[in-house]
């Protein structure tokens, strides 16, 4: 990402609507696993911390991320004992973490890496036996704009595009589901006004308290439909991949 997306982020990421009602998402997709007892989860590309303390409830924490600077801001925002961070790529310095993991998390990240089945790839042999790989990715190729330049992404995903990436990696999709559902309208204004500017927009700003909880609550919400049903459409899509059987 730009520099100025990493300050972003860690200016917002603990009251902005949309880390808030994710890490909520997340939680209870996380208590849906049932995780062994001090698991072992690796998150690659932890950024500046906005997950830190959410997955150090499930395990002990190793967080991967290739810039020195969020690694320095994760360590000030993380309020946990049992994380540690490495400054590192994804797949080139995967070695070092050591090892094997029951849970490994690549939230909004995939998108980032240029070799995306690779990385996968890499990532599986990774996990321990049962262990599972969370993914979150932006949904939809024709939605590209400012947004996803300015994050430097690489791709969009659509639900077969991202499971053939999980596919050509070895990985079987136990779970695909859009999500950010109830708020797409108003996301795909946003990204249409976006691209008539030629420019992304200010989203990254956490709005005033009242719009913000509001938003909250309602991106939020989804948790409760998640337990149960995949949503048909969102700006996002969230996967559970594990090793394929063999044949």
């Amino acid at each position: 990402m730009s520099p100025s997306a990493y300050n972003e982020m860690a200016a917002t990421q603990a009251q902005h609507w949309w880390f808030c009602a994710r890490r909520t998402i997340l939680r209870e997709q996380l208590l849906a696993l049932r995780l062994p007892p001090r698991a072992r989860i690796l998150e690659v590309g932890s950024g500046t911390g906005a997950n830190l303390d959410l997955l150090s409830e499930f395990g002990q924490v190793v967080g991967l991320e290739m810039n020195p600077d969020a690694v320095a801001m994760a360590r000030g925002a993380c309020t946990r004992e049992n994380v540690e961070l490495h400054v590192g790529r994804c797949p080139d310095d995967l070695d070092a973490l050591g090892q094997d993991f029951d849970l490994i998390c690549l939230m909004d990240v995939l998108e980032h890496i240029p070799q995306d089945c690779d990385a996968l790839a890499r990532l599986r042999t990774l996990l321990r036996p049962g262990g599972t790989i969370l993914i979150t990715v932006p949904a939809y190729p024709w939605m590209w704009g400012p947004h996803d330049a300015h994050l430097h992404h690489h791709r969009r995903y659509t639900p077969n595009s991202v499971a053939r990436a999980c596919g050509s990696a070895g990985l079987g999709v136990a779970r695909i589901t859009f999500f950010n559902t109830l708020l797409f309208p108003f996301a795909l204004v946003a990204r249409l006004l976006e691209r008539l500017r030629g420019t992304p927009g200010t989203g990254t700003r956490t709005p005033a308290r009242l719009p913000n909880a509001v938003l909250r609550e309602v991106f939020a919400f989804e948790r409760h439909l998640l337990r149960s049903i995949p949503l048909p459409f969102g700006l996002s899509l969230l996967v559970l991949a594990r090793p394929a059987a063999p044949h």
